[in-house]
């Protein structure tokens, strides 16, 4: 039988990553080990491992056996999971249910893609699993007031339906799914696409500036602000969401990619190395 890890970015106490955990225990033994508190935006951040202690904790979550905290970020659970802390090494890792869509730029961002991501650097197939918010979140990250209409099993479906063939037929080179689900009920959905990565998130942070912290000479919060929504297009993982289709995109590996006409660099380096 699988074995499945479950970990997500938002921690335990997550209703998305309870969800997720009961829509893939049918296809093999779940774990689920998960940050004891928020991680979002954390990518695929450890911390500086030469100084961390982290704690380990028991929990409960209901319908899965075995459940554990950790007090830290969710590619370190995956790390720690691959080096056989919570027992035999899992064969599949997932991510989510992530509230926001990690679309376009918040892939490089997120820290249920970067779980994701760490699963495969470990040689174990990884998925990530998140579902658009109202007014559609910004920068892949859902505040909690727009939770209250999250429909959490239209995602839980779909992951299942994504995780069941994975898991009955394992590649043999790890791969990274990222599944991004409409906010719709299931019924709605207009089905499936394959998408390409977009460079820009449905709605992103616009502009940032200081305000002077009260009372705090020489201190300032940064206060953001939000932009409009992004228009894009029916061909990349943000767009088709917004037109309500599941967006599917397979992750590739950093590669090396010279491009074409930035010779500058190797120039520089010519001349720094002429004898």
């Amino acid at each position: 039988m699988a074995r499945i890890l479950v970990t997500n970015d938002d921690g335990i106490d997550s209703i998305g990553l309870h969800h997720l955990a009961r829509a893939v225990r049918p296809f093999g033994e779940v774990v689920v080990v998960a940050p004891d508190a928020e991680y979002s935006g954390a990518s695929a951040a450890f911390g500086p491992l030469h100084l961390i202690r982290p704690d380990v904790h028991r929990t409960d979550v209901e319908g899965i056996a075995e459940s554990y905290t950790v007090s830290g970020p969710p590619a370190l659970c995956v790390l720690f999971a691959r080096l056989g802390v919570f027992g035999p090494k899992p064969d599949l890792v997932v991510g989510g249910i992530n509230p926001g869509a990690n679309v376009g730029r918040s892939v490089y961002h997120s820290g249920t893609v970067g779980a994701a991501l760490t699963a495969r650097n470990g040689g174990i197939s990884g998925v990530a699993i998140s579902q658009e918010v109202a007014d559609l979140g910004v920068e892949g990250q859902g505040w909690e007031d727009m939770l209250a209409a999250q429909l959490w099993e239209t995602a839980a479906t779909v992951a299942a339906a994504v995780v069941e063939p994975l898991v009955e037929n394992l590649p043999h080179d790890p791969v990274v799914l990222n599944v991004n689900v409409p906010n719709l009920p299931f019924a709605e959905l207009k089905g499936w696409r394959e998408a390409q990565v977009g460079t820009v998130p449905p709605r992103a942070v616009s502009a940032a500036h200081l305000e002077p912290k009260p009372g705090h000479e020489g201190s300032f919060r940064v206060v953001m602000e939000y932009g409009p929504p992004n228009p894009l297009p029916s061909e990349v993982d943000g767009g088709a969401v917004m037109d309500g289709f599941v967006s599917l995109s397979w992750l590739s590996r950093m590669v090396n990619q010279h491009p074409e006409g930035v010779d500058q660099v190797d120039r520089g380096l010519d001349s720094l190395f002429e004898r």
